[in-house]
């Protein structure tokens, strides 16, 4: 399950630093998640990081991207064999 940042949004900007995939961009009006990159944490901690750092508490599951455990830890361990791939700058 991908995240969502809803419009409640303050852009207090913690939530972006926090993200191990790289997920969290500022949109036009809010920051804003990649579905495609969110593992919801998996791979990295026992709980999204961008949750626990939102003062507002306005990230919750994405509706429009729903995914069970295993299809996160897929999802991880695509991110994680392209970012091994890539050559350093």
């Amino acid at each position: 399950m991908a995240l969502l940042i809803t419009d409640e949004c303050i852009n207090c900007d913690v939530c972006e630093p926090e993200c191990p995939n790289d997920a969290i961009y500022m949109g036009q009006d809010i920051y804003e998640i990649d579905p495609a990159k969110c593992t919801e944490c998996v791979g990295h901690f026992d709980e999204p990081q961008c949750v626990q750092v939102c003062p507002v508490n306005c990230i919750p599951v994405n509706p429009d991207f729903v995914e069970d455990q295993e299809t996160l830890w897929q999802k991880y361990r695509r991110l994680h064999a392209q970012s091994l791939s890539v050559p350093p700058a």
